[in-house]
């Protein structure tokens, strides 16, 4: 390939690079060593969660189970940072570190075989209002996880425990329905 075929070719991928779409910077990678550590807590991992951004997330429970509308009014929502323990919190909790919708009680019965730690001080919470809409501001880019309990509006059915991994990036809005 002769040299100015070569530099052509190299402009034009850095001319189509440019106009790619672009969300910010990658979240950070979660810190820690990986699966060895992941069932320690390190209050370090949480450190970048606790750094005031721009991101924010705007988010709606609209879960049915059948026929049977579920609503969050009044709930508690909580954001909780990902990190090497959380996921693996998650993954035991929920048996998923991505998203699950599972009776509230099952969760519950869980928890004594998921790690322990006070990680309350990097957990951020929220209301759901009348709609079962809830906000969080000021975020930090990175992974975090949705967490709420939805009752059935009917009022017959399970309490179901929601939680939805979550990517801020860039400082901007993320929108969520769980």
């Amino acid at each position: 390939m002769s040299r100015i075929r070569l530099l052509s070719a190299s402009a034009a991928l850095l001319l189509v690079a440019a106009c790619a779409p672009t969300l910010g910077p990658p979240p950070p990678p979660p810190p820690g060593g990986g699966p060895a550590t992941a069932g320690v807590f390190r209050a370090e991992d949480f450190s970048w969660s606790a750094v005031p951004g721009s991101g924010r997330v705007d988010g709606r429970l609209t879960y049915k189970a059948g026929q049977t509308r579920y609503s969050c009014t009044g709930a508690g929502v909580v954001l909780t940072p990902e990190t090497p323990w959380t996921r693996r919190r998650m993954s035991i909790l929920y048996t998923s570190a991505d998203r699950a919708a599972l009776p509230a009680d099952e969760v519950r019965a869980r928890t004594p075989s998921a790690p322990s730690g006070d990680y309350s001080a990097f957990v951020k919470r929220a209301v759901c209002d009348a709609n079962s809409a809830f906000s969080f501001s000021g975020l930090a880019n990175g992974a975090w996880y949705v967490i709420t309990v939805a009752k059935p509006v009917s009022g017959s059915g399970p309490d179901i425990a929601v939680m939805r991994r979550v990517e801020v990036r860039g400082g901007r809005t993320v929108k969520v329905e769980l």
